[in-house]
Formats: structure tokens, C-alpha cells, sequence
């Protein structure tokens, strides 16, 4: 009788071309903005005596901004008319990190499906793996420790938002990423959520698979004219994904063999 070859397996054999995967963090390992940061916000205000409760809506509209720190100063200076002094954005901005840290360790996030399994099937092939974000790195710290476990000694290296001078969607965090790896641009992949972070991609010269947010499925569709496939999810047998756009998915999982097909011939 025939050996029972896994699926996961037949892609770690399948993939020849494929060296590295960038991975974006919030939105993109796990649903951090609604669930996490937005929370995190409206408490650190509350935890100070301001009187702003930012609802879904008001949030999904400030997201076109990059970077919690520029998100809350643009708020700022709508809500008074001036600009914050730093020291009052600094300390906002420290009220919200650690909001959002407890939030974490509390178990209020978790990855998005098929996000752990794709780190394990990368990890085993020896693909090399980072996450590229303009968040803080402390955001990243805590949902590293709370939710990624054992899953954060598979990236090699960090960027993140302390690391560049412009956020995405900037080139520069990919830029930076890309020259740590010193691999051909067209055997790495990037994995994204947002029209911001495909823009980012996609002018660093990079190959980018957009898995839609619970926020960034709120963007325009056109938004992701650039990304080579566009999913609602990386998938899991449980919760198999929907193809918005790219080349068929017949497991209904993204896997490294699938990756694979969206490289550049």
C-alpha cells in the first residue's frame, strides 16, 4: 500500500523559488486593530479624564493614517484645533501601549486562522521569516509574548516603526527588510492586510498577497489592484478561505506551494 504523503508536506517539497515571507503584523497575524488597539485607545482617554470614545467608524476612518502615534496627534488637532504638545502625545500614547499590552496578556487576542500553521510550514521548509511593520516595537513585544508563543523564535528579525523615518505606506520598512535578507526581490513574498501596507510593498519592488481585515475588508476593493492574490483569510480546514482574486485555491488553505504560483516568472 502507497505511503500517505500530508498536504503540508507535498508543499514544503513543492517550493524551489520561494526564500522568505515578510509578514505585516496588525490585521495580518492577528485582528489587533478593532479588537485591540481601537480598545486600547478608548481606555487610555477614559484612564485620563478625556471625554473622546472613538466608535468603529470614527477608527476605520483613522486608519488611513499610519502609526498610532500620527493617528491620535491628527485626532488631536481636529477635536482642539492645535497641535498636542509632545509630552501630552507621549503620554497617550504610553496610556494606550500599556492598555493594549494588558489587553493582550489577557487573551483578548489571537492569530488569524491558518497564521500559525503557515509560520510552521515556512519555519520547516527553512524559509527565512520577519515581520515588517511601522508599529511600535513594544505593540509588537506584546502580542509576541501573548500570542505568537513559541512562534516568535521563527522570525530572524524585526522592523518596525522605531526603525524608519517614514511610515508605511513608505517603502522603507520593506526597503530595510529586503536588504537584511540580501535575497532576489523575486523569491521573497510579502503578507499584508491594508491598502497602506500593499502600497508599501509594492513600492519596494515586492510580490504582496493581501489576507483582508475585519477593518481593511472595509476599503475600497481598488485599493488592491496590486496585490498578485487577494483572500479573506490565510484558511484552515475548520475555516477554509474566500478567493477574492489570484489563482485557485483548491485546498481552500494558503500554502507554500500555493505562495509559490504568485512569485514573478
Amino acid at each position: 500500500m502507497a505511503a500517505v504523503v500530508s498536504p503540508d508536506r507535498v508543499a514544503r517539497h513543492a517550493v524551489t523559488r520561494l526564500s522568505a515571507l515578510l509578514w505585516d503584523v496588525d490585521g495580518t497575524l492577528a485582528e489587533t486593530e478593532l479588537e485591540g488597539h481601537l480598545p486600547a485607545f478608548n481606555r487610555a482617554f477614559a484612564s485620563v479624564g478625556l471625554p473622546w470614545r472613538w466608535d468603529r467608524d470614527t477608527y476605520l476612518r483613522l486608519l488611513a493614517i499610519s502609526g498610532g502615534r500620527e493617528r491620535l496627534a491628527a485626532y488631536l488637532i481636529e477635536a482642539e484645533g492645535e497641535v498636542p504638545a509632545p509630552s501630552r502625545l507621549d503620554a497617550l500614547v504610553a496610556a494606550k501601549q500599556a492598555h493594549y499590552a494588558a489587553l493582550v496578556a489577557a487573551g483578548e487576542l489571537g492569530l488569524r486562522p491558518g497564521v500559525a500553521r503557515l509560520i510552521r510550514q515556512a519555519r520547516d521548509a527553512g524559509l527565512t521569516q520577519a515581520i515588517v511593520t511601522t508599529s511600535s516595537r513594544r505593540a509588537v513585544e506584546a502580542l509576541a509574548r501573548g500570542v505568537l508563543g513559541e512562534l516568535r523564535h521563527a522570525f530572524s528579525f524585526w522592523i518596525c516603526g522605531e526603525d524608519v523615518s517614514a511610515k508605511k505606506p513608505h517603502p522603507e520598512a520593506y526597503q530595510l527588510a529586503h536588504a537584511q535578507l540580501a535575497r532576489s526581490a523575486d523569491s521573497v513574498l510579502v503578507l499584508e492586510d491594508s491598502g497602506n501596507g500593499l502600497a508599501a510593498a509594492s513600492a519596494a519592488a515586492l510580490t504582496c498577497l493581501v489576507s483582508l481585515s475585519q477593518a481593511s475588508a472595509q476599503e475600497p476593493p481598488e485599493r488592491f489592484a496590486a496585490a498578485r492574490a487577494v483572500v479573506d483569510s490565510l484558511g484552515d480546514r475548520q475555516a477554509p478561505l474566500s478567493l477574492l482574486r489570484g489563482p485557485d485555491c483548491p485546498t481552500g488553505q494558503v500554502n507554500l506551494a500555493w505562495l509559490e504560483r504568485l512569485l514573478p516568472h
